[in-house]
C-alpha cells in the first residue's frame, strides 16, 4: 500500500517529531500546525519545542526535501491527527474531554480527502473520540463513504493509534516502541499498520479503535495510580515525622515491591489528564482512579502549604523581618526533569501561587526556557541555580532537572527548604 505523501495535523511535542520520523525515511511529509510561527519556523529547518535529537533530524529532512510545514491542510495519501485534547467545563465539571481540536482538524482535512485515503488519530482521546471523528468527516464529505456505514470497502480507512512516548526520548522511541493500531474494521487496521511500518521497528499490534483508546487511557492511569500511593505516603511520612526517601529505599528492597518516587503531583499532557477521561465516561465504576487523581491533583498545595510553613519558621527564627523581605527561589517549572514542556505542570502551579501570594521577592530557576511565561509569573526573576541559592532564604525544589543534581550539597546552604523530590534532603 503506497504511501506517497503524508500530512501530519499539529505540530507540537507529538506531531514534529512524528513528521520528521517519517520524512527521514524518505517519504514526502506536509506537516500542518495554525501557529505560522512554528510553520516559520519548521520550514527554516528549526524547531519551536525542546527535544534532544530533534533538531538535526528536522534539519535534515527540510533540508533533502522530504518535510515543509503551512498551515492549510493539502492532499495526501495518509494524515496523522495529533492536536490537544483538553478539559473542558460542563455541568459543573470541569475535567469534560474537549474535542474541539480534534473537530476541527477533521473538517480542516475533510476537504481535501480523496478515495483511498487513510485518516488516523494519534491524539490520546476519550473512547469512542475516533467513531466521533469519523462521524464528523462523513458529514463533511458525504460524496466518500466511511467505515461507519461501508465497513470493509469505504472509499476512507481511519484508526486511532495513541503515541506512548516519553519526553526527552521521543524521537528514539517513537521507532522502538510498539504500537497499538485500532482500526475502524480489519481493512482500516491493515492500511495503519502498514503506515507505521515505514518507521516503527517496535512490534504493530491491532485491535478495535476503542480498545487502542482505552489502552492508552489505561497505561497512563496505571502511572498515576502508582504516582498516587507515593505521594499519599510522602504525606503520611511527613505527618509522623519519617523519611519518605529512605523509607521508600527500604520498602523497595523487597524483591515485589517497587514504589515510586513522590514529587509536587503530576504533570504532563497525558498522565495528568487521560485518567478523567475514563472517569468522564464511567463515574460510579472509576473509584480508585478518581482517588488517585484527586490525590495527585492535591499534592501542589500540600507542597504550597510547606512553603507557608517555612515562610512561618524563618520569621520567627528572624523577629525584625517581614514575609516582604523574604525571599522564595523555586527550582524547575516543567513536568518533568530535563525539558521545557510546563503544560499541567504542577511545578508551574505551584510557583504561580507563591508568587501571585507571597508580598516578598520570588525567584525562578528553570534552565531549559530563555524567559518565563507571562501571566502569574510576571513579577518573579528568572535566574540560575547559584544566584538563587546565594539570595534566597527559602528553597523550594519542585523538578529534579540534572543541573539541580549536581549542585554540590554544601553549596545548597538554606536554612528552609522545601524539596519535594528528595534531591538534597534525601
Amino acid at each position: 500500500m503506497p504511501f506517497n505523501t503524508i500530512s501530519v495535523i499539529g505540530l507540537g511535542y507529538i506531531g514534529l517529531p512524528t513528521a520528521a520520523v517519517i520524512a527521514s525515511r524518505r517519504k514526502q511529509v506536509i506537516g500542518v500546525d495554525i501557529n505560522q510561527r512554528a510553520v516559520e519556523t519548521i520550514n527554516r529547518g528549526d524547531i519551536h519545542i525542546v527535544e534532544p535529537e530533534l533538531d538535526i533530524v528536522v534539519h535534515a529532512a527540510v533540508k533533502e526535501g522530504y518535510l515543509r510545514a503551512t498551515t492549510t491542510p493539502e492532499p495526501a495519501d495518509a494524515f496523522l491527527i495529533a492536536v490537544p485534547t483538553p478539559f473542558k467545563a460542563e455541568n459543573g465539571n470541569d475535567h469534560v474531554p474537549d474535542l474541539a481540536y480534534i473537530k476541527a482538524a477533521s473538517q480542516a482535512v475533510a476537504p481535501v480527502l480523496k478515495q483511498g485515503d487513510l485518516v488516523i488519530l494519534e491524539s490520546t482521546s476519550p473512547v469512542g473520540a475516533t467513531e466521533q471523528m469519523a462521524a464528523w468527516l462523513a458529514e463533511a464529505r458525504p460524496d466518500l463513504t466511511f467505515p461507519q456505514t461501508h465497513r470493509e470497502d469505504s472509499d476512507i480507512r481511519i484508526a486511532h493509534c495513541p503515541e506512548r512516548v516519553l519526553p526527552g526520548h521521543v524521537v528514539r522511541e517513537l521507532v522502538e516502541n510498539d504500537r497499538v493500531i485500532g482500526g475502524m474494521t480489519a481493512k482500516c487496521s491493515a492500511a495503519a499498520t502498514a503506515l507505521y511500518q515505514i518507521f516503527v521497528e517496535g512490534e504493530c499490534i491491532t485491535t478495535t479503535a476503542r480498545t487502542a483508546e482505552m489502552a492508552k487511557l489505561t497505561e497512563n492511569s496505571f502511572r498515576d495510580v502508582n504516582i498516587a500511593f507515593a505521594n499519599e505516603l510522602s504525606i503520611i511520612c511527613d505527618k509522623i515525622d519519617i523519611s519518605v526517601w529512605e523509607l521508600i529505599r527500604l520498602a523497595n528492597r523487597h524483591p515485589r515491591v517497587n514504589i515510586l518516587q513522590p514529587g509536587p503531583g503530576v504533570g504532563g499532557h497525558c498522565i495528568a489528564v487521560d485518567p478523567w477521561f475514563i472517569v468522564s465516561e464511567t463515574p460510579e465504576e472509576a473509584r480508585l482512579i478518581r482517588t488517585a487523581r484527586e490525590v495527585n491533583d492535591g499534592k501542589p498545595q500540600w507542597v504550597i502549604d510547606k512553603v507557608n510553613e517555612a515562610v512561618g519558621k524563618y520569621l520567627s527564627a528572624n523577629p525584625d523581618k517581614t514575609a516582604r523581605d523574604v525571599t522564595i527561589a523555586c527550582f524547575g517549572l516543567a513536568f518533568k526533569p530535563d525539558i521545557d514542556d510546563l503544560r499541567e505542570s504542577p511545578a508551574l502551579k505551584i510557583a504561580e501561587t507563591i508568587v501571585a501570594k507571597h508580598p516578598g521577592r520570588s525567584l525562578v530557576v528553570e534552565p531549559n526556557i530563555e524567559s518565563l511565561p507571562g501571566g502569574a509569573l510576571a513579577d518573579a526573576r528568572l535566574v540560575d541555580e547559584m544566584a538563587a541559592l546565594e539570595a534566597a532564604d527559602v528553597v523550594v525544589l519542585l523538578v529534579d532537572h540534572k543541573p539541580f543534581k549536581q549542585i554540590p550539597l554544601d553549596q545548597v546552604t538554606a536554612d528552609y527548604l522545601v524539596d519535594s523530590r528528595g534531591v538534597w534532603v534525601a
